[in-house]
């Protein structure tokens, strides 16, 4: 079983930058799929920007992207998410969540196994 544990949420200004973390234990994994998502209240869960652990394939969702960067450190099982330039509409709880030993990087653009609590993030205006 993965555990999933997410940090470095907060509340900051609009143009403030967070960056949050992701640590994964629990299993070993060649390699994976791990991703950000963000829920904000009433709305659905949205796909906020994922990579392949092998550096296969990047996504980032149209409303993030120039602003945010997914990172990943393979030796401390550790994904990242820096956020720049925030905005109040990227106001939710973020969430991340992992594939393991996906069979193709287009894996990652499915849906995923595992999934943190989650960290909320909050940005005024």
């Amino acid at each position: 079983q993965v555990h999933l544990v997410e940090s470095g949420g907060g509340s900051v200004q609009a143009g403030g930058s967070l960056r949050l973390s992701c640590t994964a234990s629990g299993v070993t994994w060649r390699t994976a799929c791990m991703g950000w998502f963000r829920q904000a209240p009433g709305k659905e869960r949205e796909r906020v920007a994922h990579m392949h652990s092998g550096g296969l394939d990047t996504f980032y969702a149209s409303s993030v992207k120039g602003r945010f960067t997914i990172s990943q450190d393979n030796a401390k099982n550790a994904l990242y998410l820096q956020m720049n330039s925030l905005k109040p509409e990227d106001t939710a709880m973020y969430y991340c969540a992992a594939i393991l030993n996906p069979r193709t990087a287009g894996t990652c653009y499915l849906n995923y196994s595992y999934w943190g609590q989650g960290t909320q993030v909050t940005v005024s205006s």
